[in-house]
Protein backbone atom coordinates (compact mmCIF):
# COMPACT_ATOMS: atom_id res chain seq x y z
CA UNK A 1 0.00 0.00 0.00
CA UNK A 2 1.36 3.41 -0.98
CA UNK A 3 1.69 6.04 1.72
CA UNK A 4 2.90 9.59 1.18
CA UNK A 5 3.91 11.81 4.10
CA UNK A 6 4.58 15.51 3.54
CA UNK A 7 6.64 17.72 5.84
CA UNK A 8 8.54 21.00 5.92
CA UNK A 9 5.75 23.56 5.86
CA UNK A 10 5.50 26.55 8.14
CA UNK A 11 5.14 30.30 8.43
CA UNK A 12 7.52 32.39 6.35
CA UNK A 13 7.75 36.04 5.39
CA UNK A 14 7.30 37.17 1.78
CA UNK A 15 10.53 36.63 -0.11
CA UNK A 16 11.54 33.75 2.12
CA UNK A 17 12.20 30.11 1.32
CA UNK A 18 10.99 26.70 2.42
CA UNK A 19 11.86 23.16 1.44
CA UNK A 20 9.10 20.58 1.47
CA UNK A 21 9.71 16.84 1.62
CA UNK A 22 7.50 13.92 0.64
CA UNK A 23 8.48 10.48 1.90
CA UNK A 24 6.94 7.64 -0.09
CA UNK A 25 6.52 4.01 0.81
CA UNK A 26 5.66 1.22 -1.57
CA UNK A 27 7.12 0.16 -4.88
CA UNK A 28 5.39 2.78 -6.99
CA UNK A 29 7.88 5.53 -6.29
CA UNK A 30 10.67 4.44 -8.61
CA UNK A 31 8.39 4.09 -11.63
CA UNK A 32 5.90 6.90 -11.35
CA UNK A 33 5.90 10.55 -12.13
CA UNK A 34 5.36 12.51 -8.94
CA UNK A 35 3.84 15.88 -8.36
CA UNK A 36 3.40 18.59 -5.77
CA UNK A 37 -0.08 20.01 -5.51
CA UNK A 38 -1.50 22.82 -3.43
CA UNK A 39 -4.90 23.94 -2.25
CA UNK A 40 -5.23 27.58 -1.27
CA UNK A 41 -8.01 28.54 1.15
CA UNK A 42 -11.37 28.36 -0.59
CA UNK A 43 -9.90 27.22 -3.88
CA UNK A 44 -9.44 23.97 -5.78
CA UNK A 45 -6.36 21.83 -5.55
CA UNK A 46 -3.86 22.45 -8.34
CA UNK A 47 -0.69 20.84 -9.64
CA UNK A 48 2.29 23.17 -9.23
CA UNK A 49 5.25 20.95 -10.11
CA UNK A 50 5.88 17.48 -11.49
CA UNK A 51 8.87 15.25 -12.08
CA UNK A 52 9.09 12.05 -14.10
CA UNK A 53 10.97 8.95 -13.07
CA UNK A 54 13.70 10.10 -15.46
CA UNK A 55 13.98 13.52 -13.85
CA UNK A 56 12.14 15.70 -16.38
CA UNK A 57 10.26 18.53 -14.68
CA UNK A 58 7.29 20.72 -15.38
CA UNK A 59 5.91 23.72 -13.48
CA UNK A 60 2.81 25.83 -13.28
CA UNK A 61 3.36 29.31 -14.67
CA UNK A 62 2.67 30.82 -11.24
CA UNK A 63 5.73 29.14 -9.68
CA UNK A 64 8.09 28.83 -12.64
CA UNK A 65 11.52 30.22 -11.80
CA UNK A 66 10.80 30.18 -8.04
CA UNK A 67 10.07 26.54 -7.21
CA UNK A 68 12.25 23.51 -7.93
CA UNK A 69 11.07 19.91 -7.71
CA UNK A 70 13.56 17.09 -7.26
CA UNK A 71 13.55 13.45 -6.25
CA UNK A 72 15.91 11.06 -4.53
CA UNK A 73 14.95 7.56 -5.63
CA UNK A 74 17.33 5.96 -3.14
CA UNK A 75 15.47 7.68 -0.31
CA UNK A 76 12.00 7.41 -1.88
CA UNK A 77 11.64 11.14 -1.32
CA UNK A 78 10.43 14.05 -3.43
CA UNK A 79 11.37 17.62 -2.57
CA UNK A 80 9.98 21.04 -3.40
CA UNK A 81 12.36 23.95 -2.91
CA UNK A 82 10.32 27.14 -2.76
CA UNK A 83 12.09 30.49 -3.07
CA UNK A 84 10.85 34.07 -3.32
CA UNK A 85 7.62 33.06 -1.65
CA UNK A 86 4.57 35.27 -2.06
CA UNK A 87 1.40 35.58 0.02
CA UNK A 88 -0.50 33.90 -2.83
CA UNK A 89 1.61 30.77 -2.29
CA UNK A 90 -0.23 30.24 0.99
CA UNK A 91 -1.87 26.82 0.79
CA UNK A 92 -1.82 23.26 2.01
CA UNK A 93 0.77 21.43 -0.08
CA UNK A 94 0.41 17.75 -1.00
CA UNK A 95 2.43 15.28 -2.98
CA UNK A 96 0.91 12.56 -5.12
CA UNK A 97 1.51 10.71 -8.34
CA UNK A 98 1.06 12.61 -11.61
CA UNK A 99 -1.67 12.11 -12.60
CA UNK A 100 -2.87 11.78 -9.04
CA UNK A 101 -4.32 8.72 -7.44
CA UNK A 102 -7.20 9.46 -5.09
CA UNK A 103 -6.07 6.85 -2.58
CA UNK A 104 -2.63 8.44 -2.23
CA UNK A 105 -3.67 11.79 -0.79
CA UNK A 106 -2.02 12.44 2.58
CA UNK A 107 -2.55 15.12 5.19
CA UNK A 108 -0.45 17.70 3.41
CA UNK A 109 1.70 20.39 4.98
CA UNK A 110 0.58 23.96 5.57
CA UNK A 111 2.58 26.80 4.04
CA UNK A 112 1.71 30.31 5.16
CA UNK A 113 3.42 33.32 3.63
CA UNK A 114 2.74 36.42 5.67
CA UNK A 115 4.51 39.36 7.25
Amino acid sequence: QVQLVESGGGLVQPGGSLRLSCAASGSIFSISAMGWYRQPPGKQRELVAAITSGGSTNYADSVKGRFTISRDNAKNTVYLQMNSLKPEDTAVYYCNADPYEYAYWGQGTQVTVSS
